[in-house]
């Protein structure tokens, strides 16, 4: 009943480096888009709120 015997220090920072890794992943898939992406989704933005106003309805100050 040997038991692999562990480096708790080495342990530690094996497990640090592979929880900065998932993090760096998550980074990647969140803020890690081009500049030509970012562009076109504000440009996207932009056409469904001119959309949106366009198609609004003014109200007299009566409420009629």
């Amino acid at each position: 009943m040997s038991a692999e015997i562990v480096n708790l220090r080495q342990f530690r920072k094996k497990q640090a480096r592979s929880e900065k890794e998932k993090q760096a992943e998550q980074n990647r898939i969140s803020f890690g888009r081009t500049k030509a992406e970012k562009q076109l989704t504000h440009a996207l933005n932009e056409k469904a709120d001119k959309a949106h106003l366009a198609g609004r309805i003014e109200m007299d100050d009566d409420g009629a």
